[in-house]
């Protein structure tokens, strides 16, 4: 699905299109960029160092750096398989602290509970600041949306394999006791890591962390504005939608593939479509900075989560069971 966004993003875009896009992203400030991954990086710290206030309420205080490499690698997993990234963070701290899965998984679901709190948040803040060009811009997208039918065949494919696996799940439960006492027993553990939250004994210092790795990605996608001179003075409103946008671009696609510059360039272009002369200026220069913004930070992640997952420890020993 991120392979076929991201050739429909670049087929998308008529020759005068492309040339502007070249030209800003030859032209760009990279210095501005460069900041934005230095931050990015710095997330990445904060969001593995957070983590040990979840993964202490279950009684486990695994090492930064095996929390840190297992963070990493589980994002690379990421861009090749969405969500999955997730159930390698556990695996991998089973692998290296003998944390049980469905426990350290649960933190991680408690975390990405938080993370939707604060994108609703950011969500509502962009609501209050531009209601009327969130409206239009989500308005813009779905007719872009509806006009290709390209990529209907990939959403059959997702809800047959759902409907599949659900039915594969259903036998299994009726049919076989060992499969349905597991599961019970999977499902309270993965139940008592969400409620982790709850039980932490330094709330504030995790939701002050929540909140600084939310100002850091605020702020390493809000600089990269500085990069190209036509942006550098981008309203605080059209960053935060961009913003929101190129969040829900990842979520919904496996890292943002295609998804995250296609709907960024749409913010830009939308509110910069006054400033030049012709529409194809407006889409290069937009669609120009949402890949060097996704781009950048994608790098960032797989390079890093190459280097965790060659220093991240094996243990390999035999088990009884």
């Amino acid at each position: 699905m991120g392979a076929y966004l991201l050739w429909h993003f670049y087929s998308a875009m008529d020759e005068g299109t492309k040339t502007v896009f070249y030209k800003a992203i030859n032209e760009a400030n990279y210095f501005w960029i460069l900041l934005s991954v230095l931050l990015g990086f710095l997330s990445h710290i904060v969001r593995a160092y957070r983590w040990k206030y979840l993964l202490s309420t279950i009684g486990k205080t695994p090492k930064f750096w095996h929390r840190y490499h297992a963070l990493m690698v589980g994002y690379i997993v990421n861009l090749l398989i969405p969500r999955a990234g997730e159930a390698t963070r556990a695996a991998l701290l089973y692998q290296t602290d003998k944390i049980p899965f469905s426990k350290s998984f649960g933190t991680i679901i408690g975390e990405r509970v938080f993370d939707l709190i604060m994108l609703g948040l950011t969500l509502i803040a962009a609501l209050i600041l531009n209601f009327d060009d969130l409206m239009t811009l989500q308005s813009i997208v779905a007719d872009n949306a509806g006009s290709d039918n390209g990529s209907s065949w990939f959403l059959y494919v997702i809800i047959s394999v759902f409907a599949g696996g659900f039915l594969l799940f259903l036998i299994l439960w009726w049919k076989v006791a060992v499969f349905r006492e597991k599961f019970r027993q999977f499902f309270k553990d993965v139940l008592s890591g969400v409620f982790s939250i709850f039980k932490t004994k330094h709330p504030w210092a995790f939701l002050g962390y929540t909140l600084l790795i939310w100002a850091l990605y605020f702020t390493f996608f809000g600089i990269c504005f500085y990069a190209f001179e036509s942006t550098s003075s981008f309203p605080l409103g059209g960053i935060l939608i961009g913003y929101i946008a190129g969040t829900l671009g990842i979520m919904f696609t496996n890292g943002g593939i295609g998804a995250y510059p296609y709907l960024v360039g749409v913010v830009v272009s939308f509110y910069m479509g006054s400033d030049f002369s012709t529409v194809a200026e407006a889409e290069g220069v937009g669609k120009a900075l949402g890949m060097i913004i996704w781009l950048s930070q994608t790098l960032l992640m797989i390079l890093l989560g190459l280097i965790s997952l060659i220093f991240i420890p094996r243990n390999y020993k035999k088990e009884s069971k």
